[in-house]
């Protein structure tokens, strides 16, 4: 028998790699959703970041978007669901650009240290426009009561329990004094990056990140045992 003939291809063939686009009018109706909410968040934590949680307004964002009122709304009932959806972006940015490519390096000291240089940088390089997104929330919300406090404080509460998870796998592998109270020890890391974010942004101290980096190393150095990995 003759070789089968393999018809001929008509139209434009996908290219290589590109993300097949569903065929399903309800599937493309919600992957177009998707986008548009990504984008719309995006935007909110920059905003956030720089103005405030509560300087999230429909309007202005909307505008900013080019998007009607309405058609912002279909993505977020109220303002404190917009809020509370801008607050989960910043988290997914930060475990994306701090807390993943950490979780990376070997286990122990280059592990704290790596997630302590990470979070510096986030804020250096600007990740977030205004720049620490957590710390400026922090301290926006500190004193009110609701749900957007409550799901910011349980964030920061994840998040100081990662590096006391550090410190604690770093005085396991034996880089670490086993002395040293380790709660005690991310409460002064936090302390210092905190400290950092407010010089930089209140006094403009352009040496602040770089300050507070030093004196990060100055206490790990303070506490490292001779097993230790040696550090920038």
């Amino acid at each position: 028998m003759p070789p089968a003939v393999r018809p001929r291809f008509r139209g434009k063939r996908p290219r290589k790699g590109a993300k097949k686009q569903p065929t399903n009018p309800v599937l493309r109706r919600q992957a177009k959703g998707l986008r548009t909410r990504e984008a719309i968040l995006a935007r909110a934590v920059d905003i956030a970041s720089a103005q405030g949680l509560e300087g999230l307004t429909v309007g202005s964002l909307a505008e900013q978007l080019g998007m009607s009122k309405s058609g912002l709304f279909a993505h977020f009932g109220s303002k404190e669901e917009l809020q509370l959806a801008t607050v989960e972006m910043a988290r997914q940015v930060f475990i994306s650009k701090v807390t993943l490519p950490a979780i990376a390096a070997p286990m122990g000291m280059p592990r704290l240290w790596s997630l302590i240089d990470h979070w510096l940088v986030l804020v250096e390089k600007r990740v977030f426009e205004g720049g620490c997104f957590f710390t400026a929330a922090s301290f926006e919300f500190d004193g009110r009561l609701g749900v957007v406090r409550d799901r910011i404080a349980e964030i920061m509460h994840e998040w100081i329990r990662c590096i006391t998870t550090a410190v604690e796998k770093a005085q396991q592998a034996g880089h670490l004094d086993r002395k040293v109270d380790a709660t005690r020890l991310a409460f002064e890391f936090h302390a210092i990056a905190i400290g950092a974010h407010w010089a930089h942004q209140l006094l403009e101290d352009r040496q602040a990140y770089s300050r507070a980096r030093m004196m990060a190393l100055e206490k790990i150095r303070s506490v490292a045992t001779p097993e230790s990995p040696r550090l920038p």
